[in-house]
């Protein structure tokens, strides 16, 4: 095995460093949270699996592409593969699709913990929360993970990663609908007038002129935080 692959201690690290990460950010309580981090906990373990493990992928393209594309081989470097399709020749880590990655990654968990201070604030007054990202989507949370998600795929893509992410965005896609028809009930027409105003993902912030209350972000149960959290 290359010396830059078979690091299993390493995997084990990096997957738990940004598992606790994501969880001191998110703050999981419900069952629903639990199965939002789950997902996520299993794409970050297969993406360190092939980044420091064992590159299935790079061993799987290397030889279909190899010969079109030469830096694509068994190295760290080569994990890049967006870089290898376009014949990057700098510094992988400075590359476009690198930095684009950051961009999703730093952008995704900032998302994740300014959405949790003010779901809190509102559980804690036992409101809809309608301030900061939640007056720009319903779910910003949930978007937030996929962001982190998406940035991790421009950085480093890989066969079983490419193929959990579709999957993972519907799990939270029906997550985020039976958050809501349960929000639906404790809020009535304060949270219809809310969701006819902000998109579930799309950001989007109604005038102020409109009716409704503040666009905002998704509801909790009153003071039973740890019960139902509106996550993103």
């Amino acid at each position: 095995m290359n010396q830059d692959y078979g690091l299993w201690p390493l995997v084990a690290l990096d997957s738990v460093v940004m598992i606790v990460f994501a969880a001191s950010f998110f703050h999981p309580r419900s069952k629903r949270d639990w199965r939002a981090m789950g997902g996520y906990s299993a794409f970050m373990v297969a993406l360190f699996t092939e980044m420091y493990g064992a590159p299935l992928t790079i061993f799987l393209l290397s030889g279909w592409l190899g010969s079109r594309f030469p830096a694509l081989k068994a190295t760290h470097n080569g994990g890049h593969l967006w870089n290898d399709l376009i014949g990057w020749q700098g510094d992988p880590h400075m590359s476009p699709f690198h930095l684009a990655s950051y961009v999703g990654i730093v952008g995704g968990f900032w998302l994740i913990a300014a959405a949790w201070r003010h779901l809190h604030a509102a559980a804690q007054s036992g409101e809809l929360a309608t301030t900061g990202p939640y007056a720009w989507v319903r779910h910003p949370q949930y978007l937030g993970f996929l962001l982190v998600m998406a940035g991790w795929l421009l950085q480093w893509p890989t066969i079983p990663t490419v193929a959990m992410f579709p999957i993972l965005a519907v799990v939270y896609a029906r997550l985020a609908r039976s958050e809501e028809h349960e929000v639906e009930v404790l809020f009535g027409p304060q949270w219809s007038a809310y969701a006819n105003h902000v998109h579930r993902y799309l950001p989007h912030r109604p005038p102020d002129q409109r009716p409704g209350p503040p666009a905002g972000g998704l509801p909790v149960r009153p003071l039973r935080e740890e019960a139902h959290r509106a996550s993103p």
